[in-house]
């Protein structure tokens, strides 16, 4: 049996397992993916905040980084691998090629991340309609350019990011239409785009994918305040590829298994588990971070996972000073991020979970 089981190599999850080798503790990282990372393998653009927390470090960098970390500790990993169940004598039953496989562990970190959302619009299913991450990850990780002219749907962080890294692989983004009367990610980000010359449409949604075989166009509509379709406002505008943006879910599927209690809360992603402010759940031996506790950044994933790791060691070990450092460091860089008017949303969830 391993003291500390991690599940997903994210940026959470990555730093849950370093922090708690580091103290001691023997560890097992479990991830789907052929590579440690996570969402960071794709993240191609520069990361803002302080050195701390990788400012001016390309995504696919810091997950170099932190895997070489991760191999030079001598953690074990176990990659291709999908956690499936989580069962009645606390373990899990991993799947790798084509084995069922029991892993069971004293402590449980889980960084299982978050699944994007999707739109119901008709012809919502023809092909060339994808989530914004997946052409992310196909562009980035696989090289694969998806088609030759976007239209993009939602003007969040990831709204923003992937329609320019398209630009940057000669494709054209055609407009980002923002059912809101704002753009939802950064300025910055936004303003790249804008210098770019590609309209950002506020007050819009897609209400329709048009094509024989695949997307050939898509019909846009301008809203009310009401988000109801303002008749006569239909456009029609060629792309042979729609992104949708608009927000991710936590996947928190095995933590029902798991008899977690599990709370709604939107301003924190949706259905999320509840966890105490160590990211400790209503189950003691069972910890979380990342955005499965709620849909951040990296940074602050990041923080979490320390969090989570050094309080999965104490769990076993019991208190320990230097497990108590790495936390009130974490925590105390955390309330420094979340002072930013985006983490206002954040800093609500949380008091609804910590009081409800």
């Amino acid at each position: 049996m391993v003291d500390i089981c991690v599940i997903g190599g994210g940026p959470a999850g990555l730093n849950a397992g370093i922090i708690a080798k580091e103290l001691g503790a023997s560890v097992l990282i479990i991830d789907d993916n052929p590579v440690l990372g996570g969402q960071l393998i794709k993240q191609t653009h520069k990361f803002f905040g302080s050195k701390e927390h990788y400012c001016g470090v390309r995504g696919i960098d810091i997950a170099k980084i932190l895997s070489e970390h991760v191999y030079q500790l001598g953690i074990d990993v176990m990659l291709n691998a999908t956690v499936i169940g989580y069962y009645d004598d606390d373990s899990l039953g991993v799947l790798k090629n084509d084995e069922l496989l029991q892993v069971k562990a004293k402590s449980y970190v889980f960084a299982t991340g978050a699944s994007e959302n999707m739109l119901a619009f008709e012809n919502a299913d023809l092909p060339g309609v994808y989530g914004a991450g997946a052409v992310q990850t196909m562009m980035n990780v696989y090289g694969v350019v998806p088609g030759k002219r976007a239209l993009v749907v939602g003007s969040g962080n990831i709204g923003l990011i992937v329609p320019y890294q398209l630009l940057q692989a000669g494709v054209e983004v055609a407009a980002i239409i923002e059912i809101l009367p704002k753009i939802g990610g950064y300025y910055v980000h936004a303003a790249k785009i804008k210098r770019a010359g590609v309209p950002i449409l506020l007050k819009h949604t897609i209400i329709e994918a048009r094509g024989k075989d695949c997307v050939e166009s898509a019909v846009i509509t301008e809203v009310n305040d009401k988000f109801e379709c303002i008749g006569g406002k239909e456009q029609i505008i060629d792309c042979d590829m729609i992104l949708i943006a608009v927000g991710l879910s936590p996947l928190c599927e095995l933590l029902y298994q798991a008899g977690c209690d599990i709370r709604y809360v939107p301003d924190l992603g949706g259905n999320v588990p509840y966890y105490n402010e160590d990211l400790q759940t209503s189950r003691p031996h069972i910890f979380v971070a990342g955005d499965l506790a709620s849909i951040e950044e990296a940074s602050t994933a990041m923080l979490e996972g320390k969090i989570a790791g050094a309080r999965a060691y104490e769990y076993i070990y019991g208190k320990n000073n230097r497990a108590e450092e790495i936390v009130y460091n974490a925590k105390k860089e955390l309330r420094v991020i979340r002072e930013s008017p985006f983490e206002q949303r954040i800093v609500e969830g949380h008091k609804r979970l910590f009081t409800s």
